[in-house]
């Protein structure tokens, strides 16, 4: 739809692959661009976009579910069995009724963040369908960590107003948590004992990258003139507060990226990489695969012959499946670094934040993705792609593939490191 003549703005369809990638951008809920949305694309445009990442940001598998459950067909066996893996259900018969529960939270957080963000959009001057418009759209936009904004200069004009930017910081963290966790704290928020062991680590995991993040980029960047460095200290802390939220998937920004210092692009890089929640709006290899691979580590370290966390023992699987979806990450962020380096001759650092901020649909940029020839913008579609889908299918695939041999070989350790 976005390569139609009535998607743009003057009326002249866009190159094929840019509307190719704005179009996989949106799916993904990844935020990269090549083309401005909001000089680009006309109001057509930007709702086919809204409606792309909004499907994107509840999956392919909560939607067609929920369109067989609304036309009176039941989900088959190996769908529910999917679902129950991805969302971390209990049983096979609430799955219908949690993934209609996890629309209608959605829909109705996006709601409220509308609701709040609408009101400035109007005292700030812009008209009764303006302010409403972008209401909805960068509320839908912050809750499916999808980074699209409908104004050319992004929410920069808006880096000291609270009203807007609170509401925003919200919506992505609420999404990035992941739906399972939703769920829970729905039904035991103030009982965290009552709390499984996913969302114990996502929350803890959570809350730790987001204050780690902001002092480190706050230390970073405390004197970099073309950051933060003229700004007071309370609006110092704000930015930094808001960059660590966006790094782990938002794709928002207040600050050129370009002007980062070289250690803000590897911690940017880092925290991209490793994501939201799992089953959650965000992108990267989630917080609960990094938790467990940290916890495996400290095992090790003790000397313990299992993996535990809050009274849990971890089953060696689950490790085997957190390493299989790193290593898998990686690999694929190393190839996209090595074809675009092969066809551009941009800045290794600008490369490797692109891909990262790509396969970890993050929506961060360095400005690389428009300078790109077409054949390295469908290289970025494909991490994208691979991306959002990859680590949930490796995931999911190898819990369900599990199988039990009736016999087992001779053991033999060989020497690592």
């Amino acid at each position: 739809m976005l390569y139609m003549p009535f998607s743009s703005q003057n009326g002249h369809p866009v190159a094929f692959h840019h509307a190719f990638f704005t179009a996989t951008s949106a799916v993904t809920v990844t935020g990269l661009t090549t083309v401005s949305t909001a000089d680009q694309w006309s109001f057509f445009g930007q709702l086919m976009i809204l409606f792309a990442f909004q499907i994107g940001g509840l999956g392919t598998l909560t939607m067609t579910s929920l369109l067989a459950i609304a036309v009176g067909r039941k989900m088959g066996l190996r769908s529910k069995m999917i679902a129950q893996e991805a969302m971390n259900i209990g049983r096979l018969g609430e799955v219908g009724s949690i993934l209609q529960t996890v629309a209608i939270t959605s829909i109705s957080l996006e709601a409220a963040i509308a609701l709040i963000l609408t009101p400035r959009f109007w005292i700030l001057g812009e008209s009764f369908g303006e302010g409403l418009w972008h209401g909805i759209f960068y509320s839908a936009s912050a809750f499916n960590n999808a980074g699209f904004t409908p104004h050319s200069d992004g929410i920069v004009p808006y880096g000291h107003d609270l009203w807007i930017l609170l509401p925003i910081c919200l919506g992505v963290y609420v999404g990035a948590l992941g739906f399972p966790v939703i769920l829970t704290l729905q039904r035991n928020l103030w009982h965290f004992r009552a709390w499984n062991l996913t969302t114990k680590l996502t929350i803890i995991g959570t809350t730790l990258m987001l204050f780690i993040g902001m002092f480190a980029w706050a230390f970073f960047e405390w004197n970099n003139p073309g950051t933060i460095g003229n700004e007071g200290f309370s609006e110092k802390i704000l930015h930094s507060f808001f960059a660590s939220i966006m790094t782990r998937s938002g794709g928002f920004n207040l600050v050129n990226m370009t002007d980062m210092n070289p250690i803000t692009y590897l911690l940017t890089d880092v925290l991209m990489f490793i994501g939201g929640g799992s089953a959650s709006t965000a992108g990267g290899v989630k917080v609960t695969t990094i938790c467990v691979v940290f916890l495996a580590i400290l095992a090790e370290a003790r000397g313990d012959q299992h993996v535990i966390a809050f009274g849990r023992s971890i089953p060696d699987s689950i490790l085997r499946i957190a390493i299989s979806v790193i290593s898998m990450s990686a690999f694929f962020v190393l190839f996209g670094c090595a074809v675009l380096v092969y066809i551009t001759q941009e800045p290794f650092d600008h490369i490797l934040f692109e891909v990262i901020s790509a396969y970890a649909t993050c929506g961060l940029s360095v400005g690389l993705s428009p300078k790109l020839p077409p054949s390295g913008i469908y290289v970025l579609s494909l991490l994208m792609f691979v991306g959002r889908i990859g680590t949930n299918t490796v995931a999911t695939g190898l819990a369900l593939r599990s199988r039990r041999r009736l016999y087992k070989y001779p053991e033999e350790r060989p020497i690592i490191g």
